[in-house]
């Protein structure tokens, strides 16, 4: 007997997380493999493109790219099913997989890809969920272009080149 699909779910923003044991773990079955493979691989190519440098764009160091994995990591204690999801799935994967460099951190190639994120989420996940994990990959972007060197001073100023960067991601994500 297959085990119900559990809904995606979100509450509402401030409200902890539903106590107790969910009554069936969160399946894929709502998504094909490559549209899984979409999502769990957009957050790691967000970090490869906000820390590749460019015009105009500070040179990035460790402590960016920490910044990046401690955002996705954070996505654990979320209250939507999508993002823990989608983290498990990240920290679950045993193979060394990954794109190549060039295309990771192809601005353009990236772009797209989020906007194939939104179309999947629109057709396949909660509306609560799919803007959950839409404003947590844009945090994640967020994250790195904001990370303070180490000796730095506290404050963290986005330079314009990493702004349009966030802009832009943003506008592919639906969120604008």
């Amino acid at each position: 007997m297959l085990a119900p699909e559990v809904p995606m779910s979100h509450s509402v923003a401030g409200e902890p997380p539903s106590a107790g044991p969910r009554a069936a773990p969160l399946t894929t079955a709502g998504y094909s493999a490559d549209e899984w493979d979409l999502l769990t691989d957009l957050p790691g190519r967000v970090i490869v493109a906000a820390t590749a440098s460019g015009p105009g764009r500070p040179p990035r160091g460790v402590a960016d790219g920490l910044a990046g994995l401690d955002a996705v990591a954070a996505g654990r204690s979320f209250d939507s099913d999508l993002i823990r999801a989608v983290v498990s799935a990240i920290y679950a994967r045993h193979d060394s997989a990954t794109t190549s460099g060039d295309r990771a951190a192809d601005l353009v190639d990236l772009l797209a890809a989020c906007r194939a994120v939104v179309r999947v989420l629109d057709r396949r996940a909660d509306p609560a969920d799919s803007a959950a994990y839409r404003q947590w990959v844009q945090s994640v972007a967020a994250r790195v272009c904001r990370a303070v060197p180490a000796g730095a001073a506290r404050i963290a100023v986005t330079a314009p080149a990493d702004r349009r960067f966030l802009d832009r991601l943003g506008d592919a994500l639906g969120l604008r």
